[in-house]
């Protein structure tokens, strides 16, 4: 006889709440425990918590000041996981209030983050922005936290971050590598490279996922920051006095512009250079100023990352990028699942750099001689469909990897190759070559650009 399951959540009307609270924000340092507080009016509550690797020594007092305020900027952005649930009009935050520049630093990430939420749950409202009340006045500087020169690189297991993990190995940089959860592909990222990995544990509050089931609204949100936040506390704890990025420029291309919303919308915003122009600006105003917040790969392209990865065979058996392995309460996939966005932009990004056999040992089949992949990549392509709602590379580029392997003996017999490079300007053979240059701003610190240059190219 089946046991019965748990009663029917009460129906939660979104519209209902008029305020979302950030209540609590504490932290023991002795356990690397730390904790946040949310809630909807005073009816529905949350609290997440955070494992992080405790400090080999007790803080000192600049270490554990800096620590503190990482830790309400963690709060801050990581509340955007419980306030997409209802979009209530007003913001109370009830510890310390941010300067005006940080509260209208996390109003442009909540709403311009928030941008394919809000598209997806028809709520051009969002785009009119989300206040954060602030201080009145500037506070103090902050000031150094005492760190020394090591960094602290997020490696989510993908091609991107696997480049800057063995760039900066390469340049001898002093580093460890750190993850939000474990991940096989994360870890055998480190461990190729030789590098330790700090992992810290994130705990979503259940009843958010009650309140999910219940008729909450649910969507994207700017996972790149609050990993980010996270990480800032980790290089903290560490000594780390930089956190390292793999963010592409592509990452600052959005998907469409929407103008009931008023603004682009761009899946990857907080991958994007504003995002991260405004994050290091508050770190370094509010957190610590020897502490320095940045993308190692801002100023590539998608295919520029792509070829240099393609020169690191160690990793191509364990790299991942996608994301279906990695969803929320969701079965997960082994190894790519060949059709999604992710999985189709990847291929295409590294079938100029890689011969045939070396991709179909990482993929194992040819994506791009599956006719049932046509729509897919036509998105991708941007043909007669926007970009993918995914972090994928700008449709030129992809146009012009296509291009690169229609005039490819290797690869011009592919299906798709042959069917859809006529449509993006017919066979080149040097068509990836101005994609493989650096162009655009970036705040790359010396030793680090002197690091990706000698991999990448200058």
């Amino acid at each position: 006889m089946s046991r019965p399951g748990p009663p029917p959540a009460a129906a939660f009307a979104p519209a209902s709440v008029g305020a979302f609270r950030f209540t609590t924000c504490s932290a023991d340092w002795d356990t690397g425990a730390v904790t946040l507080g949310y809630a909807f009016d005073d009816t529905h509550h949350f609290v997440e918590s955070y494992a992080f690797p405790p400090p080999a020594e007790t803080p000192s007092p600049a270490r554990r000041a800096a620590l503190e305020a990482a830790v309400r900027l963690l709060h801050l952005v990581a509340g955007v996981s419980y306030f997409k649930a209802a979009v209530p009009p007003r913001v109370v935050i009830e510890g310390e209030l941010p300067g005006p520049e940080t509260a209208a630093f996390l109003g442009r990430l909540y709403t311009q983050g928030l941008g394919e939420f809000a598209w997806r749950n028809r709520m051009p409202r969002i785009g009119g922005g989300i206040v954060f009340p602030a201080r009145a006045g500037a506070a103090p500087p902050a000031a150094p936290a005492g760190l020394e020169a090591r960094s602290l690189v997020p490696v989510g297991g993908g091609k991107d971050s696997v480049v800057s993990l063995a760039a900066l190995t390469a340049a001898g940089e002093d580093l460890i590598a750190f993850s939000v959860g474990s991940k096989p592909s994360s870890d055998a990222a480190a461990r190729i490279e030789g590098a330790a990995i700090a992992h810290v544990e994130r705990t979503i509050a259940p009843e958010l996922f009650a309140l999910n089931r219940a008729g909450a609204l649910n969507g994207h949100v700017p996972i790149t920051a609050i990993v980010s936040c996270a990480a800032l506390v980790a290089a903290l704890l560490a000594g780390c006095d930089a956190v390292v990025m793999s963010n592409e420029r592509s990452a600052s291309s959005g998907n469409f512009a929407w103008p009931e919303f008023g603004a682009t919308i761009n899946h990857q915003f907080s991958k994007s250079w504003e995002a991260e122009r405004g994050l290091a600006e508050v770190v370094r105003r509010d957190v610590a100023a020897d502490l320095r917040y940045f993308s190692l790969l801002r100023p590539y392209s998608e295919l520029a990352i792509s070829r240099g990865f393609a020169r690191l065979a160690r990793h191509h058996a364990t790299f991942m990028s996608c994301n279906r392995g990695f969803r929320i309460h969701q079965p997960s996939v082994a190894g790519w699942c060949g059709d999604c966005p992710k999985c189709r932009f990847v291929f295409l990004a590294l079938a100029p750099f890689l011969d045939r056999g070396a991709l179909m040992g990482i993929f194992g089949r040819d994506l791009l001689d599956d006719s049932s992949q046509e729509a897919g990549f036509r998105a991708i392509l941007g043909i007669d469909a926007e970009k993918p709602f995914e972090c994928v590379g700008e449709t030129d580029e992809a146009r012009a990897a296509l291009r690169a392997l229609a005039a490819s003996p290797a690869w011009a017999r592919d299906a798709l190759v042959g069917r859809l490079a006529p449509a993006v300007g017919g066979p080149d053979a040097g068509a990836v070559e101005p994609w493989l240059a650096r162009a655009g701003e970036h705040a790359i610190p010396e030793r680090h650009d002197r690091a990706i240059g000698a991999f990448l190219g200058a």
